[in-house]
């Protein structure tokens, strides 16, 4: 499993998802230009200590991003207000990339076109969207759950060859 970040602009938020992906050990891909530098002192102090913990892979565009997962054959799954399939009703591969765009404009049309299958996170209505991090969060844990992958599985599989 995999997170990508799509031009991230808001530092606070793509910190809170690496941290998120090296706790679960997920590895993370950005998608530049994003609107901030990895210096940025709110990136870096909601990643905290963990940035070091995550395997990030940077993009520098788009281009380069689809040129990658098609030489690596993954299946890319988009995470859209815009989209009409729920989440929940999508079945996951453990080699997905889950794929969420900017916050302030999400993704291009071009690149929503791209994608293997595009969900929606229901939310009540009247709501614009959920805070990015919150619906990272949302998705890759039910992405996780179908597919025993995440920390768990890491964990088990060192302890298995610890004892062996």
């Amino acid at each position: 499993m995999r997170i990508a970040l799509y031009q991230p602009d808001i530092p606070q938020n793509t910190g809170t998802i690496l941290r998120l992906c090296a706790c679960l050990a997920v590895e993370a891909h950005i998608i530049e230009p994003a609107g901030f530098p990895v210096s940025d002192r709110h990136f870096r102090r909601a990643g905290m200590d963990y940035l070091d913990q995550v395997r990030i892979v940077r993009h520098e565009s788009w281009a380069a991003f689809a040129r990658w997962r098609t030489e690596s054959g993954l299946r890319l799954v988009l995470f859209s207000t815009k989209a009409a399939r729920p989440y929940l009703d999508h079945a996951y591969g453990a080699d997905d990339i889950l794929l969420f765009g900017r916050e302030s404009a999400g993704v291009p049309d071009e690149v929503a076109a791209t994608a293997d299958a595009r969900l929606v996170i229901p939310i009540a209505p009247g709501m614009r969207s959920l805070n990015v991090a919150v619906s990272v969060a949302m998705a890759l844990g039910e992405a996780l759950r179908q597919t025993g992958g995440g920390a768990t599985s890491v964990a088990a599989r060192t302890a298995t060859e610890s004892k062996a």
